[in-house]
């Protein structure tokens, strides 16, 4: 299958092109800036999801799928300019691409976009599937607003997937890059008071579900996390024993406040996220274990 895809140099991205090769599919990349070395066969048009600008039609030329993941990290001091970019690189860049599909004489298969669990906000003790309603605040708002604009591909007759990603763990980059170095220097704990849920996925998990919705008849939304949501407290524990460090030190959430601001929200929401359309179309998770995630993430 022919195959463009945005955000290919992001922490999942990389990771999802040598899977599809893998697997005999022909790709071409979109992205900022073009990498310093591509693989052999794989194609690359510089484009800026910020710039709310369309793509080359060179891009989407004889593609038979789409993958989008392109978009502005969320993971940083949320001031009112970066906010804008995280809205305006998810919105307008998703707009203008879907816009480019619909101008195209043959359109292709298949679009699976990128989401988030930010979907549901913060929600405490309930149980969210895929039929869950988007919450209240920044990060609900602009991934409801993500994924209608993703929508707009059905309409055209587009096979629409969209991936609501979890906390997402890997061994060079992501969220656990993150985490790890105050556990391996001694001073990490839970945040705030650890009772918030935290719905997690391997990497390898993460890509292969990203494969299953391209490959499958999935459609709309499906949670892109591992089946055992954990408590903060019992995440950090985790850690620190794969690490064989002590968890002692919690991080209190007005300090979190104090060093991220607004984002502090993202680490002390909680969010109970269950894989239902995963598990019914059939996918096998290699890691739907944290301990055995972990495990193999620090073997």
């Amino acid at each position: 299958m022919r195959i463009t895809l945005t955000g290919a140099s992001g922490f999942i991205g990389s990771r999802l092109i040598a899977r599809l090769r893998e697997r005999g599919h022909t790709l071409h990349l979109m992205g900022r800036r073009r990498p310093a070395e591509l693989p052999e066969g794989v194609d690359f048009t510089v484009w800026d999801a910020n710039s709310g600008m369309a793509p080359a039609e060179e891009a989407l030329r004889g593609a038979e799928a789409v993958i989008h993941l392109a978009g502005e990290p969320v993971a940083q001091r949320w001031t009112a300019e970066v906010k804008e970019r995280i809205r305006k690189s998810r919105l307008e860049g998703t707009q203008a691409l879907v816009g480019a599909l619909g101008g195209m004489a043959t359109k292709p298969r298949v679009l699976v976009a990128a989401s988030a669990i930010g979907f549901y906000g913060d929600r405490g003790e309930e149980v969210l599937t895929e039929a869950a309603k988007p919450g209240s605040g920044f990060l609900p708002e602009v991934c409801a607003g993500w994924e209608n604009a993703s929508l707009e591909a059905g309409k055209l007759g587009i096979r629409t997937v969209l991936l609501r990603i979890g906390i997402v763990l890997g061994p060079d980059g992501g969220a656990l890059a993150k985490m790890v170095t105050p556990f391996r220097m001694g001073v990490g704990g839970k945040v705030g008071n650890g009772r918030q849920w935290m719905s997690w996925i391997h990497a390898e998990d993460a890509v292969g579900l990203i494969v299953h919705g391209l490959e499958t008849q999935v459609e709309g939304p499906m949670n892109v996390t591992a089946p055992g949501a954990v408590r903060n407290e019992e995440f950090t524990a985790a850690l620190a024993g794969a690490l064989h460090r002590p968890a002692l030190i919690p991080a209190p959430e007005f300090g979190l406040k104090l060093m991220f601001g607004e984002m502090a929200t993202m680490l002390t929401s909680s969010q109970r996220v269950e894989c239902a359309v995963a598990r019914k179309s059939g996918y096998r998770f290699q890691f739907p274990e944290l301990g055995g995630a972990l495990a193999d993430l620090f073997r």
